[in-house]
């Protein structure tokens, strides 16, 4: 077997799927007026690292270590304004509908209350908890839009949390958990003074007609 050699993707089996495709990509393609469309997620279990054997400056002869310590986790809440590629972000010990409820009060915060707010987001349990539908109807800017079961591409936000990963997690040493946060809100302090927007381009006929030949593709398989 050699999955790394397999160019294809999942394919979701969302019975949903079309519709929830066209109300993603149309948010990107055709925004609302007077409204913010945010892309939102949780990137869970970032682990605080510290490697044994200092790797830094490398140099020849010299390479990096791959052993390490773990100092404890966090996990980042954080949601991408898909107009200026700001982003919102914040880091909790827990991954729990009050902690999505206390993320979801400090976007309202940090955003003017003129604005219709439209969330872009994955089907987590804790979207769909009693609290969290209660909170919603209380703060009817809030829209949320779910994305279909196993298309994390269509969040514009994992790309940036792959930026994030790159260019400021991986190969990082964290003394403690503190550490990791601190270096994450840097990152984050960094991103919103010169913000790179992420364009989406792809229109759902392309998309679709993509998935049709990799179903082909998938079927010829077996």
């Amino acid at each position: 077997m050699k999955p790394h050699r397999i160019s294809t993707f999942k394919v979701s089996r969302d019975p949903q799927f079309v519709q929830k495709l066209i109300d993603v990509v149309g948010l990107y393609l055709n925004p609302p007026d007077k409204a913010l469309v945010f892309c939102m997620d949780e990137k869970s279990q970032i682990q605080a690292l510290d490697r044994t054997q200092p790797g830094l400056p490398l140099k020849p002869g010299r390479c990096g270590t791959h052993d390490y310590k773990r100092h404890g986790t966090t996990t980042l809440f954080a949601a991408l304004n898909t107009l200026d590629g700001k982003v919102i972000g914040d880091c909790m010990l827990q991954h729990r509908h009050q902690v999505f409820i206390r993320f979801l009060k400090h976007i309202d915060q940090e955003t003017p209350r003129e604005f219709e707010l439209h969330l872009i987001m994955d089907n987590y349990a804790t979207r769909k908890h009693a609290s969290v539908k209660r909170w919603l109807r209380r703060n009817s800017r809030f829209h949320l839009h779910f994305t279909p079961t196993s298309s994390s591409w269509l969040n514009l936000v994992e790309r940036w949390f792959r930026d994030l990963t790159q260019q400021r997690l991986r190969r990082g040493s964290f003394h403690h958990v503190t550490e990791l946060i601190r270096a994450i809100s840097d990152y984050i302090d960094n991103n919103n003074q010169n913000p790179r927007v992420l364009v989406w381009s792809a229109s759902v006929e392309q998309i679709l007609t993509k998935i049709a030949k990799c179903k082909e593709a998938l079927d010829a398989l077996h």
